[in-house]
């Protein structure tokens, strides 16, 4: 950039994008001083290198601005995993199975693993129709991104959330908002009104109104 640039000559691109032709570097540098901009070298490797004017410190300012943005577009994927045996219970299948759910609703991807042992390795069949079941179960909230695979003494399934995956956890914790507010609402310290009818009056009154009655 400007005086780093060792070159004898430039092809020159104006601040507008114009085309200025081949240019000593010495000329090429005033003619983007007199306009208060920067001389950027933007392609080395050309022949001659091709250099633009620019206002340098604006044109980095937007491409951290553009990355910035970029990072903040994109959505992290977390991937949680699983671990079954190819004999499970039924209580640890439900249990695991809730972690499952839990995992997509928290729009997570879930890497099912079956661990086999010893003789249980000659089975493959069973581990993927556990895959397969637990993929069944869950289906409204996930669905397969990998299909069961057998590496090694471990088949791996991937399961990735649906649309419909947090839906019922986003309208619950509004539901939970709302309450919260009509209670602060409610409660603006001040005793509410009584229903009850006008206070009783006591012997003395009603003694003074009898009299005055009389």
């Amino acid at each position: 950039m400007n005086d780093a640039i060792r070159s004898a000559r430039v092809r020159l691109i104006g601040e507008e994008g114009q085309q200025l032709g081949i240019k000593q570097t010495d000329e090429a540098r005033t003619y983007a001083y007199g306009k208060g901009l920067d001389l950027v070298e933007v392609a080395a490797q050309a022949d001659p290198p091709v250099a633009k004017v620019m206002d340098y410190g604006k044109y980095r300012y937007e491409l951290e601005q553009k990355a910035k943005q970029a990072r903040k577009n994109q959505t992290q994927i977390h991937v949680k995993e699983i671990k079954l045996r190819p004999k499970i219970g039924i209580h640890d299948y439900e249990t695991k199975r809730g972690h499952v759910v839990r995992f997509l609703n928290q729009r997570a991807k879930v890497k099912v693993t079956i661990m086999f042992r010893g003789r249980e390795r000659e089975h493959p069949d069973r581990g993927r129709d556990l895959l397969m079941r637990l993929a069944d179960d869950v289906k409204e909230l996930g669905m397969i991104e990998t299909q069961p695979l057998l590496e090694g003494r471990n088949m791996t399934m991937v399961l990735a959330p649906t649309k419909n995956a947090g839906v019922k956890k986003d309208a619950e914790d509004e539901d939970k908002l709302g309450s919260e507010e009509e209670v602060q609402d409610d409660g603006n310290g001040e005793a509410p009104a009584s229903e009850s009818g006008p206070e009783p009056q006591s012997g003395a009154q009603v003694a003074e109104a009898e009299a005055g009655v009389s």
